[in-house]
């Protein structure tokens, strides 16, 4: 089964999730500079899932990069990821506007966690269906990013239940461990 349709669906699915983000920010209600002090934490909220989206979407970009064909559970893995994916906006409007208390930093947590093993699952799939000694296998190697990023967003749940704030730092963390460049397949494929 050809990968195009999948790409092109999960495209559309994230720029999607990604309008529906910005569509929720409001503007303040005045024009001095003092008057964007209430949106702070919407802005914050919008920036970090923004990125994280835009994470999700170069590493999928890349992940497919080194994939030559799709089958039932490969559409179904990244159906699971997109769900998950799906319902950042709730959490980012609600964290936006409750301000980074437990219950809405909680709620985001556990969906970053769910989209990491969401993606996580998807790649197992890939490599199961593209084999030990494929390019994909290749250039995942050992996965040390993924898995560290995996222990971080635990750890940021469970922080969530007493410093709810230094939660969102831990997944800032993680983002700016994504944010460098992760070479591993341009290298096996070039």
């Amino acid at each position: 089964m050809s990968k195009g349709r999948l790409e092109a669906f999960s495209d559309g699915v994230l720029a999607i999730i990604i309008t529906i983000m910005v569509l929720e920010l409001r503007a303040p209600q005045g024009m001095g500079i003092s008057v964007l002090g209430p949106v702070l934490p919407s802005l914050f909220s919008y920036l970090l899932s923004f990125l994280f989206i835009g994470i999700y979407w170069t590493n999928h970009h890349h992940l497919f990069q080194a994939v030559q064909k799709v089958n039932g559970a490969i559409l179904w893995a990244n159906l699971h990821l997109l769900f998950w994916l799906s319902l950042i906006p709730f959490a980012t409007a609600w964290m936006g506007q409750g301000g980074f208390v437990l219950g809405p930093v909680a709620l985001y947590c556990f969906l970053q966690l769910m989209a990491a093993i969401a993606y996580y699952l998807l790649v197992l799939a890939l490599l199961t269906h593209h084999g030990k000694n494929s390019t994909l296998a290749k250039a995942i190697g050992n996965d040390r990013k993924g898995k560290i990023s995996l222990v971080v967003y635990v750890a940021a749940m469970g922080l969530t239940f007493f410093q709810a704030v230094l939660a969102l730092g831990l997944l800032v963390l993680v983002a700016v461990i994504w944010l460098i460049p992760d070479r591993r397949i341009e290298k096996v494929l070039s």
